[in-house]
């Protein structure tokens, strides 16, 4: 006797078919959150993001020689003359100087300052402008921003000399950058003693 083979029922088909696009879509759904956080992530902004992958930006290199320009003003702290210290805002008087300059830049690691810088004294009530000093100087720049500067000093008082700088780039925009200084005037000549300084600057450079 032959036994009647059945076929599978039409709803046991159509069900099994369903399973295929449902097992799809469920093993997509596990994959979508990685690729969408993939594509949300923020990146660097010295990066960018193309075709799946992050690359660094290339950044274009400062052609030198390159021109900036400052302005500041410089406080004296301390004076030291003949065996005496003798600090600013003393007997009533005050010195405040307003150097401006410009910056030739050579390279990453060397460049000339010319520097000019007008002096106002207060004294018993009155002001004056007291002094111009012409101090150029060579840069020594190092990195992240610190810079030795090696000035020459003459002044209209009469008095020369030199005078290190030690100057820090403290904050950055696009447009400026600002920095504070510590210099150390050495003066002679004019027929008074040695004299030895200390000052704090305070400015900035366009950029």
């Amino acid at each position: 006797m032959k036994k009647n083979l059945r076929l599978p029922h039409c709803k046991t088909i159509s069900y099994q078919l369903l399973q295929i696009p449902l097992i799809t879509m469920v093993i997509a759904a596990s994959l979508l959150p990685g690729t969408t956080s993939a594509q949300i992530k923020d990146v660097p902004p010295d990066s960018i993001r193309y075709a799946g992958s992050v690359y660094q930006k290339i950044k274009p290199k400062p052609t030198y020689p390159k021109v900036v320009g400052y302005l500041s003003f410089i406080l004296p702290l301390e004076t030291l003359s003949a065996g005496k210290f003798t600090p600013n805002f003393s007997h009533h008087t005050s010195s405040i100087g307003f150097p401006v300059g410009v910056n030739v830049l050579y390279s990453e690691r060397f460049g000339f300052s010319y520097e000019l810088t007008p002096t106002i004294k207060a004294s018993g009530g009155s002001s004056k402008v007291s002094n111009l000093l012409i101090d150029p100087g060579t840069m020594f720049r190092f990195d992240h921003g610190f810079t030795i500067i090696t000035r020459l000093a003459f002044e209209t008082s009469g008095r020369y000399g030199f005078t290190p700088v030690f100057n820090q780039v403290y904050a950055r925009s696009k447009a400026v950058n600002y920095f504070v200084a510590l210099s150390l005037p050495n003066r002679f000549g004019n027929s008074d003693p040695y004299s030895l300084g200390l000052n704090l600057q305070l400015g900035f450079t366009f950029n």
